[in-house]
């Protein structure tokens, strides 16, 4: 099954993380089939914090991609932050 999950980078309490598209059986920072985006949860000043394709989401989604429970709660966040 493909999953759009979180891939984390950054660096010791600095964490940077990307939206990745990959096979389920693979690693959490492994390889990946396709980068949507990014999330910079320590953001400051005129950097931005979210960063995602949603046009790709939507494709993945409809071709079966399942979504983790903290990427759902961030494209919803990030919807509403288009919408606005």
């Amino acid at each position: 099954m493909v999953t759009i999950r979180l891939s984390r980078g950054g660096s010791k309490k600095k964490p940077f993380y990307h939206f990745d598209v990959k096979d389920s059986r693979r690693s959490r920072d492994g390889r990946y089939i396709e980068r949507l985006g990014y999330f910079n949860p320590g953001a400051r000043g005129g950097e931005e914090r979210l960063v995602i394709d949603l046009d790709r989401v939507t494709h993945w989604a409809g071709l079966g991609a399942q979504t983790s429970e903290r990427v759902a709660s961030l494209l919803k966040e990030a919807r509403k932050n288009v919408a606005a």
